[in-house]
């Protein structure tokens, strides 16, 4: 059995104001850069991504893999339409080049947007249906928040989803998607699908799968993966990809249609019946600091989110609203990552450690409603960003995010270290700190720009986490104005 695989991942925010070029692809970052042919098994073998899930079991069920090309840039504004189609062509121009085959596996993401496209993922499976035509099964995995289309499912044989948000199963679910490809292959057999587009909008916070509501939710998922018995997922969406089918998406497989139907029907159900209970609220910049300062004096840090601002879901990851009321507040044995500044940075490492510099921090990305900060700061560790990935999301990778500096905020009277980058990346990890010596267990306040994702490596050092609505472009407060192209009907939580 001969199997194809490719990778192209882009999670589009079309309120971010950094376009998305070739470059962004090709570039590495927090995530490995544009990788092609042998190359991919060393790079992805043993990582916990879902092109890492397929060559696994490719290698254990002795299938001739030929991985093509894996690509993935980091969330931000619209693929310009030249980096789509130059990614599309390459991946293309690499399948047929491995030709023949038995089948294909995709390793997508599902909230993909281009300057042409607002189903960029779907325009990509039409462009494969169309240059390898129906024969060949092709499965695909998406992103937990995929938005998903009727063309997705309708152009891919099979889909699977990631189960966790933080995304600690990304391996395991392109591991499933080969099982369900190996299983058509094999019987020469392909499924029904049914599809279900619940009428709701749902903020990212809310969508943690290890608490309620999403935690009992996901539980319900099938655990095998066996088209005979039916295999089903549940996408619950990335709003600020402003699209027409923005939202969550249920998909269900089974070589009966009556069993998919009633699948999709049990989690479509499920899904609406804690539609309550998906939106929860957020403290506002004063009001978290003011409760953070009341909480202090445990073993532990408590972790303020910056929710609106991160890089993972598009953001700049350099609003400062947060960072201002810290310093009126006068805290004290804080730190805050991960913020980009790539000419801090650079000077940061001109003076090198113990050397002091003024500077408006920020103000480079996100346009005169987010004037930046100033202040004197002295570098108290300096990092060419390259570090070992120590948690198990990101496990198996290491981060390539250029120049980096922690630097301490000597101007006000407060006590702040500023993990400065040179690329934007989201503090998953602890190592995005502590590979700058930053001791976490003795901290009073930990401030990470991140949603959801720090939960995993961040939650067990934590003694409370505060989500915070500072500015940002990763919108969690979800209004009808910033949505203008939704299809008419849908709630907003």
């Amino acid at each position: 059995m001969k199997i194809a695989a490719a990778g192209f991942q882009h999670e589009t925010n079309r309120f971010s104001p950094i376009p998305t070029t070739y470059a962004d692809f090709v570039r590495e970052d927090g995530w490995p850069g544009l990788t092609e042919g042998a190359a991919i098994w060393d790079v992805f073998l043993e990582a916990n991504i879902p092109i890492g899930g397929f060559l696994k079991f490719a290698r254990a069920k002795h299938i001739e893999a030929m991985p093509v090309l894996w690509a993935s840039a980091e969330p931000a504004g619209l693929i310009q339409d030249n980096a789509f189609d130059g990614v599309c062509a390459k991946i293309l121009d690499g399948i047929a080049a491995v030709q023949p085959i038995d089948g294909i596996y995709l390793d997508l993401h599902g909230a993909m947007v281009t300057e042409t496209y607002e189903d960029g993922d779907g325009e990509f499976l039409r462009r494969l249906r169309d240059r390898f035509g129906r024969e060949i099964p092709v499965a695909v995995s998406l992103d937990l928040h995929a938005n998903i289309t009727p063309e997705m499912t309708q152009l891919a044989d099979v889909i699977t989803i990631f189960r966790t948000y933080p995304h600690l199963d990304m391996a395991q679910t392109g591991y499933r998607a080969s099982e369900l490809l190996h299983e058509m292959i094999t019987v020469g057999r392909r499924p029904t699908v049914s599809f279900r587009k619940p009428p709701l909008l749902i903020p990212l916070h809310t969508q943690c799968t290890t608490m309620e509501p999403c935690q009992s939710l996901y539980a319900m998922l099938p655990d095998d993966s066996s088209l005979n018995s039916g295999s089903a997922d549940i996408a619950l969406g990335f709003p600020a990809s402003d699209i027409e089918q923005n939202g969550p998406g249920i998909i269900a497989y089974h070589y009966s249609e009556k069993q998919s139907n009633q699948i999709a029907d049990k989690l479509d159900e499920a899904l609406i019946s804690r539609e309550s209970s998906l939106s929860s609220p957020l403290y506002s910049s004063q009001d978290a600091v003011t409760e953070a300062l009341k909480k202090i004096g445990g073993s532990k840090p408590i972790i303020l989110a910056d929710v609106q601002d991160v890089a993972g879901a598009g953001s700049t990851t350099e609003t400062t609203e947060l960072l201002e009321v810290l310093v009126k507040a006068g805290v004290r044995n804080t730190a805050l990552a991960a913020f980009c500044d790539k000419d801090a940075v650079a000077i940061a490492h001109q003076v090198g450690i113990g050397g002091e510099f003024s500077c408006r921090l920020g103000a480079k990305l996100s346009g005169p409603d987010h004037p930046g900060f100033e202040g004197t700061f002295r570098v108290a560790a300096l990092s060419n960003g390259q570090f070992r990935f120590t948690g198990e999301m990101m496990a198996g990778l290491t981060a390539n995010i250029g120049l980096t500096a922690a630097i301490d905020l000597i101007s006000h009277d407060s006590e702040i270290r500023i993990v400065a980058t040179t690329e934007r990346i989201q503090p998953v990890d602890r190592a995005t700190l502590t590979h700058l010596g930053i001791d976490l267990t003795k901290l009073d306040l930990l401030v990470l720009k991140s949603v959801v994702h720090f939960r995993a490596d961040f939650e067990p050092i934590a003694d409370e986490i505060l989500l915070v609505a500072a500015p940002g472009f990763s919108p969690c407060v979800l209004t009808a104005d910033k949505f203008p192209r939704l299809r008419p009907g849908v709630r907003l939580l």
